[in-house]
């Protein structure tokens, strides 16, 4: 009861402010009448939302303040109706109120008639200036808005290319567009009643909420046991080795008194440093009678160790079993066995176990890539089930990472297709669609598969995506851009940038400013490449491409302001006979480097999880699935050795980022 009179008055102004919105009118009276006999306390104002005719008035108001250039009038209804946490935490709010401030600013250049006035103007620009180094900085790693940062340092904005759009006439009435929508929402929004924010904050979605927390608590608890488990290992391995140190301590100070150290005394020590699996075979494998020292002891002992710590070859399957439940079973049961089959190869160590369960997919034609009928593996790129669709699209870019995956996945024609189809055809930024894209990108390492996704016209499609980065995944960002690096990096990639000249230099020159530093390298290798066509160069002078690169030699690090200072010599060279522009289509096909990289993305996020009494995983694969061992030894085809270049340059070889990020560490 102590806490109801703690928060009597707040509840009761809750009640009549939502008695008022709805407009229960006698009710608020007979309320207001009896919590007065009752002598219950009610807040003086009983909440502050508005009614939908104020809301008009000052939404009427700004627009007109708009429409009037008046910038003092606009900015104070702005701050006092439009509430700070939406203005300073919103995305949309503070891109609006962006355009706000450069709307003011360019006011007069655009609806004065005559010379603006000078004193004016130069007081606008001032203020635009100030707004840019306070609230407006925190968009300035924004490569949307990065270009305005030189509007108040542009003696006439008016024919700077890069300020061309703000002067077409429909800048100014889309503008305004976004407003009237923004405050018409806003305005609405702000002054629902708090009781309705309150059921609508905290009364729904907790069922959901409870199911994901609980799903987090058993993984966490999973993790925890894990981490004990290797924790008392580790604590057990350390008490042996202060217990063993101890020991040897004290047989230095024997021997220095003269006391000889026996073999029977250095294999006991040996025996209790290494772990009850290992102690047997170190024992009868080193030889401590025969003469020797410390040195020789060691080798022998890191010998035995390597011979030990081999990892062991993974139980053959049977892959006709699996492929048939790959084809017939449930959509579920696809799933986990798409998810263990991609588990084996990204878990697997690299090296002969790893090899071994590629050769045993590829021996076996795990996918079907050489299956030509209508009911294959391989169509599972198209299933109904979006989960299978995923896991499908998660293996295939597993193989794909593999150099001699790809050299098989290559090996069917209509797969490129297909992967092509899918990209466009899956949710936006899904896990689905990342991870053809990333098959789509490692495919590119390969010269044929380019030159299929350049003539299929897969550059303007990436063009068109990476024109809008805030709503993508930073795996979706990073693998789009370097894929159209690869692409970019051929002379036919070249010319079908010609096409679109004037859209690839905007998205590439929005990309350098990017707050993701990964994808610099690509953005710089793209640009680089293209501009070795005339035609690419005198478009990217027209719109000012050099001024906006020696924006970033003044920013950025030392790799990235050589690599600008390259691309704007290469900007800058002198037009080139056509044959230096043509690069060698003549290079054998084959001549990708080895790059064999399972980044830690393939496994993430997984949506599958088995229930109580479901196999899945290793345990799936050799309970359900176990064939007779066949592995066979395989030697792994030597491919073309990689080429490393000068971290000055921007790169002018394809690349993937996961290999990209082993090669040159940031």
């Amino acid at each position: 009861m102590g806490d109801v009179l703690a928060y009597e008055a707040e509840l009761l102004g809750l009640v009549k402010e939502y008695l008022d919105f709805t407009e229960f009118e006698d009710t608020v009276k007979t309320f207001t009448k009896e919590c007065k006999i009752k002598g219950k306390p009610l807040p003086k104002t009983a909440g502050g939302f508005l009614r939908d005719s104020k809301a008009l008035i000052i939404q009427k108001d700004l627009l007109t303040a708009f429409e009037d250039g008046d910038q003092k009038v606009f900015f104070e209804l702005w701050e006092q109706h439009i509430s700070p946490s939406l203005r300073d935490n919103d995305p949309l709010a503070q891109k609006l109120e962006f355009y706000l401030h450069i709307h003011f600013a360019i006011y007069l250049l655009k609806c004065s008639v005559g010379k603006p006035d000078k004193a004016d103007f130069n007081e606008r620009i001032s203020h635009f200036k100030t707004y840019l180094e306070t609230k407006g900085a925190a968009l300035s790693q924004t490569t949307e808005f990065l270009p305005f940062y030189a509007l108040p340092f542009v003696p006439n904005p008016m024919v700077h290319p890069s300020f061309k759009e703000l002067f077409q006439d429909s800048w100014m009435p889309e503008l305004k567009t976004r407003l009237e929508k923004f405050l018409s929402l806003t305005l609405k929004a702000s002054h629902a009643p708090r009781l309705l924010t309150l059921y609508k904050e905290n009364g729904q979605c907790s069922k959901e909420m409870l199911q994901q927390l609980h799903q987090q608590l058993v993984e966490a608890e999973r993790r925890s046991m894990t981490y004990l488990k290797r924790f008392n290992k580790i604590q057990v391995d350390y008490h042996n080795l202060i217990g063993v140190t101890a020991e040897l301590v004290d047989s230095l100070e024997a021997t220095v008194n003269g006391k000889m150290i026996t073999p029977e005394y250095l294999q006991s020590v040996c025996v209790r440093l290494f772990s009850n699996q290992m102690r047997q075979s170190i024992a009868h494998s080193i030889d401590f009678t025969r003469p020797g020292t410390v040195s020789t002891i060691n080798t022998d002992i890191c010998s035995s160790l390597e011979k030990i710590q081999e990892v062991p070859l993974l139980p053959s399957l049977d892959y006709e079993k699996l492929k048939k439940d790959l084809v017939s079973g449930s959509d579920r049961l696809k799933a986990f066995l798409l998810q263990a089959l991609r588990w084996r190869l990204t878990t697997s160590h690299p090296g002969e176990q790893r090899d071994t369960v590629l050769q045993g997919y590829i021996s076996n034609d795990l996918l079907d890539i050489h299956n030509s009928s209508q009911r294959n593996v391989l169509k599972l790129l198209h299933s109904k089930s979006e989960v299978v669709r995923q896991y499908m699209a998660r293996l295939v870019n597993a193989f794909a990472s593999l150099a001699e995956g790809r050299l098989y996945l290559s090996q069917n024609p209509k797969l490129l297709r297909v992967l092509e189809e899918r990209l466009k055809a899956e949710v936006k930024d899904s896990l689905t669609q990342e991870n053809v894209l990333g098959a789509l990108q490692k495919f590119s390492l390969r010269r044929a598969l380019q030159t299929a996704m350049i003539n299929d016209g897969l550059i303007f499609w990436l063009v068109d995506v990476l024109k809008d980065t805030d709503c993508l995944s930073d795996y979706t960002l990073e693998y789009s851009v370097a894929l159209l690096m690869n692409l970019c990096l051929r002379s036919s990639g070249k010319k079908m940038c010609v096409k679109v000249a004037n859209h690839v230099l905007k998205v590439l020159s929005d990309l350098l400013g990017h707050e993701n530093h990964e994808i610099q390298p690509y953005v710089n290798g793209a640009l680089y490449s293209i501009l070795a066509i005339p035609s690419i160069r005198e478009e990217a002078r027209a719109m000012g491409m050099e001024e906006i690169l020696r924006c970033f030699v003044k920013e950025g690090n030392a790799e990235m302001i050589r690599q600008i200072e390259f691309i704007i010599k290469q900007l800058n060279s002198e037009p080139l006979d056509e044959s230096v522009e043509s690069d060698d289509e003549e290079e054998d096909e084959d001549d990708e480097e080895d790059h064999d990289t399972m980044e830690a993305d393939l496994d993430k996020d997984e949506v599958l999880q088995p229930q109580l009494g479901e196999l899945s995983g290793e345990k799936l694969l050799t309970t359900e699935y176990l064939g007779i061992m066949t592995h066979t030894p395989k030697v792994k085809k030597k491919l073309f050795p990689g080429v490393h270049q000068s971290i000055d340059e921007p790169l002018q070889r394809p690349v993937t980022p996961g290999y990209h990020r082993a090669a040159y560490p940031t």
